[in-house]
């Protein structure tokens, strides 16, 4: 048990710079969260939902985070600094980090899974300050939150979602093969919806350029050096 304890604090070490030693995450309200949530969580798996409730009352008093007492929690949990909500019928994976303020809420039961109103989070997941993730949709393993970021849909595996509707955006290739990303946000230009539609033209672009040198290698191997047996060509002369 102490061994899992101390992995666990490493672990909120490795995400969060400030503090010097194992004792000083001690203090961290987060950490006190999931303490009493798994407390919390074995007195409503066993139906003594009023324990598990009191339990839950007194977390929230002390750490100002509100985590009902049937969500699922995996291992090395983090929530970094408070004041976050979390449902009865959350599902949240290993090594998932949530900062102040999130909300994983739910939405009208009726729409979606049935008994299931709030959303999975996958492995290594990071949701960053003030977002919220309402209903019961997954988030996939390694996708990022970024802040105050509403996300009422599926979140693809390893993808960084950012805005209101939550849209996916590209990411830097080093940033992306980070193991944490603080805040869920690895870069300035995510935010700057123009370049953003200037990547993609120029994904497409290339794109278009590799099916193009395709086509016209196909065509030479058939024996066909004209442009005119392209079917590229031939789309667009038609037009």
């Amino acid at each position: 048990m102490l061994r899992n304890l101390m992995a666990y604090l490493d672990s909120v070490k490795s995400r969060d710079p400030a503090p010097r030693s194992r004792a000083e995450i001690l203090l961290y309200p987060g950490v006190w969260s999931l303490a009493f949530h798994r407390i919390a969580h074995r007195l409503y798996r066993v139906r003594l939902y009023f324990l598990a409730r009191a339990v839950n009352h007194l977390s929230r008093f002390l750490t100002g985070n509100d985590i009902h007492p049937g969500a699922r929690i995996g291992k090395r949990f983090f929530i970094d600094h408070g004041f976050t909500v979390i449902g009865e019928t959350a599902e949240i994976g290993d090594d998932v980090t949530l900062y102040q303020n999130v909300t994983l809420g739910g939405t009208d039961p009726a729409n979606g899974i049935a008994g299931k109103r709030h959303p999975t989070l996958g492995d290594g997941a990071i949701v960053g300050s003030g977002a919220q993730v309402l209903g019961p949709i997954r988030v996939g393993a390694r996708a990022r939150v970024g802040a105050n970021a509403v996300v009422t849909k599926d979140v693809p595996e390893g993808a960084t979602m950012v805005g209101i509707p939550a849209r996916q955006m590209l990411v830097d290739v080093t940033a992306y093969q980070r193991d944490f990303v603080p805040y869920g946000t690895p870069c300035s230009d995510c935010f700057d919806p123009e370049k953003q539609k200037l990547e993609l033209l120029q994904c497409e672009m290339e794109q278009l350029q590799k099916r193009l040198a395709q086509l016209i290698k196909e065509q030479r191997g058939a024996g066909s050096d004209s442009k005119d047996d392209i079917p590229l060509f031939k789309e667009r002369d038609r037009a």
